[in-house]
């Protein structure tokens, strides 16, 4: 009979047939390690996305607000990070960050909009 050993710490294993680890521990530390690479993208693309939703809130106050991109840009906006878009029948391209969105204007101006 072979001898299996915990993927993580090399401890013997005892138990199921199948079973890869010694403890709980193990097995916990062994998949954060390996999911690491795709949790952290995952949580930096979260908080950027929080960052930006904070932002749109903090400037529309009252549910339609102009504002210039250099505003958005001096309290950290990242236009790169959006939840969805929405384009009107007349055009018009709405991108938001959960229910607060944008619009881009002429001459560099944003209308901020709270959708209902």
């Amino acid at each position: 009979m072979e001898i299996r050993k915990c993927l993580e710490c090399g401890d013997k294993v005892v138990g199921r047939i199948d079973k890869k680890f010694c403890s709980d521990y193990c097995r916990n530390a062994f998949n954060n390690k390996v999911n690491k690479e795709s949790k952290n993208l995952i949580r930096n693309t979260n908080n950027r996305l929080r960052k930006n939703y904070k932002v749109l809130t903090e400037l529309n106050t009252t549910g339609k607000t102009k504002i210039t991109r250099r505003k958005l840009f001096d309290k950290g906006f990242d236009f790169k990070f959006i939840t969805s878009i929405y384009t009107t029948k007349t055009g018009n391209t709405y991108f938001y960050v959960y229910d607060q969105g944008y619009l881009e204007l002429e001459n560099e101006m944003y209308l901020l909009v709270k959708q209902d």
